[in-house]
Formats: structure tokens, C-alpha cells, sequence
């Protein structure tokens, strides 16, 4: 085995490839694929028109703070890659050349095999829609920041959970004094990766 590390995975550093050599006969196998930037769903919905070829682009979808407040996004897993099953004799081209797609990964002339069992996890992970719903849960002590109204932006620590009001109590400092505030717990998302609950 060989160990490919690649900070483009989008949260997967470390992925175990099985590197088979090219011979002269080639079952399908899976294989990681480059994408052009914010175009995996393009990529995949080409992909999947084409004979002989499997799709898997695993995708999260979680809440993120924007300008006009916090809003719902769905990204790709392993942002500009997804994941095709194919014979590489007869439909390396044809994937090469498809609608969004940057290029199959290789090594020269090494072209690497993902294991099926690094798949199988990875659809355990993320469900049979191939879309993870990564839930806002709160906990008193979680640091958040302020995504809407007028203290957007500002950092914040929880004191307390509201569940049945949907509300939390946050501590912030505001003008060089520390102050306590409710607000809907829809104004408040935990940065961080979101990846990182998955990988």
C-alpha cells in the first residue's frame, strides 16, 4: 500500500490507496477524480450518463453564517473530487474528457485504486442519499459566533440551552465589559470544520 496525502481532500489528509499495476486485463475498480472548482455535481450528473460508470460524491449539508444571516449550504465531502468506478481500458478517456472533470489522480504512469471497503465506510458515513445532514446541536461552554441581527459577526460562549423556546443565553464582551444575552438559536452556528464530524 501506498499512503497519498493531499491537503486538497477537503479533511481527508490520509487515504489508503491500493496501487495495481496495469495489465492487460482490467476489471472496474474505483477511482479518485479530480473536478473543476464548485462543479462536483456537474461532474457527476455527466458521469453518470456514461456506460460502464458508477458515481459517488458524497456531500454535507450544514448551516453557515452569511451576510444576510445563517443559511443551509450543501458541499462535496472532498471538495473538487469525487469518486468513480470504472474500466480504465475502455472508459479512461471518456472520463478524462467529461464535462467538469480536471483529470483522473495519478502518479505518472501509476493510475491508484481506492479499496471498496474505503468506500463502504465512506457511504456508512453519509447514508444512501450520499448527503449528511450535519445537525446544529448546542451544549452550554460551545464558542459560536453571532451570524445575524445586530451583533453579527462577534464571537460568543453559550451559558445556556433553550430547547423549548429555541433559544440560547450567550455570553459576549461588548464595548470592554462581558454581557449576557438571549438569542434564537438560529443566530448562532459553531465555527469550525464541519467535515471533522464525518472524517
Amino acid at each position: 500500500m501506498d499512503r497519498l496525502e493531499d491537503p486538497n481532500f477537503g479533511g481527508l489528509t490520509e487515504i489508503y490507496l491500493r496501487i495495481s499495476d496495469i495489465q492487460t486485463f482490467c476489471p472496474p475498480a474505483w477511482y479518485c477524480v479530480r473536478t473543476q472548482p464548485k462543479h462536483e455535481h456537474i461532474a457527476a450528473a455527466h458521469l453518470k450518463k456514461m456506460a460502464g460508470v458508477e458515481v459517488f460524491l458524497p456531500r454535507i449539508r450544514f448551516k453557515r453564517a452569511t451576510r444576510q444571516g445563517t443559511a443551509w449550504v450543501t458541499e462535496a465531502l472532498f471538495p473538487n473530487y469525487l469518486f468513480a468506478r470504472f474500466n480504465w481500458q475502455k472508459s479512461l478517456r471518456e472520463v478524462q474528457h467529461a464535462r467538469g472533470i480536471h483529470g483522473v489522480v495519478h502518479f505518472g504512469e501509476r493510475w491508484p485504486t481506492i479499496q471498496e471497503g474505503i468506500i463502504e465506510d465512506l457511504r456508512r458515513a453519509v447514508g444512501t442519499t450520499e448527503l449528511c445532514v450535519i445537525p446544529a446541536l448546542l451544549s452550554p461552554g460551545d464558542e459560536v459566533e453571532i451570524a445575524s441581527g445586530n451583533f453579527q459577526g462577534l464571537q460568543a460562549v453559550v451559558t445556556r440551552v433553550m430547547p423549548n423556546r429555541d433559544r440560547v443565553a450567550v455570553l459576549m464582551e461588548f464595548l470592554g465589559r462581558q454581557t449576557s444575552i438571549e438569542l434564537p438559536a438560529s443566530a448562532v452556528i459553531k465555527p469550525g470544520s464541519e467535515r471533522s464530524t464525518i472524517l
